[in-house]
């Protein structure tokens, strides 16, 4: 028998835009409550904190905040996630960390601060990794470690929390989304590319939402049938 959705309460991270915004109208449409870690405000009427996720103590301040606002948190989806792709000595060091930091560390910290809460309601985590956490490209150092990270992470997480709290890892191809907008050309994808629907990978996230407690989805890869960087 599925999970009840109705009235849960979620947490994503990034949820003002891309697969981040998905996952929120999702929610809402399967009758849970959505709330939203992000440095833009999400759609209108969902609760919100305000939070640079490359500040990994204030991720964690805001993770509590939300969940104290209400009342416990059903499950954590960390949606957020950032790139600049180039040359490892062409990409300014700050730029490199904070890929990482976003990537990464901010959803080790958001599942730590969150941990409490998912433990009292027996809920869920999904964390949001990428086709390259499984696979490796040039011009992709800071966003293939990070990916690779959140991998391994997640792995490592779903062993120590087995049985308490329920961890998917959602690993998904290129999405439909402003993901790819502020990119030099050269990192774009072409007029042709094979892209997700980010409303059908967020239809994902919801399957493992909704497994019933002692039923937990593992690992997911999502994407177009077609796309390039799988396998």
């Amino acid at each position: 028998m599925s999970r009840d959705m109705n009235g849960a309460a979620i947490l994503v991270t990034g949820g003002s835009s891309g697969l981040g915004a998905a996952v929120v109208t999702a929610v809402a449409k399967a009758g849970g409550r959505p709330y939203v870690l992000d440095r833009r405000p999400p759609a209108d009427g969902v609760p919100w904190v305000e939070c640079d996720l490359a500040d990994t103590r204030a991720a964690e301040a805001a993770t509590r905040q939300l969940a104290e606002r209400s009342g416990g948190l059903d499950a954590v989806v960390t949606a957020a996630g950032i790139d600049v792709p180039g040359k490892l000595a062409d990409v300014p060091g700050e730029t490199w960390d904070r890929i990482v930091t976003v990537d990464l560390l901010a959803t080790a910290a958001v599942v730590r601060a969150a941990l409490p809460f998912l433990q009292a309601s027996r809920g869920t985590i999904v964390t949001v990794a990428s086709t390259l956490g499984i696979k490796a490209v040039s011009d992709a150092t800071a966003y293939c470690a990070a990916k690779f990270g959140v991998v391994g992470f997640t792995r490592a997480l779903a062993a120590e929390l087995a049985g308490t709290i329920s961890v998917t890892l959602l690993i998904p191809g290129g999405m439909r989304t402003a993901f790819f907008d502020d990119r030099d050309p050269t990192y774009q994808p072409g007029p042709d590319a094979h892209l997700n629907d980010p409303a059908d990978t967020a239809n994902a996230i919801m399957f493992a939402l909704t497994q019933p407690a002692g039923c937990a989805i593992r690992e997911m890869i999502v994407c177009a049938d077609q796309e390039t960087s799988y396998p």
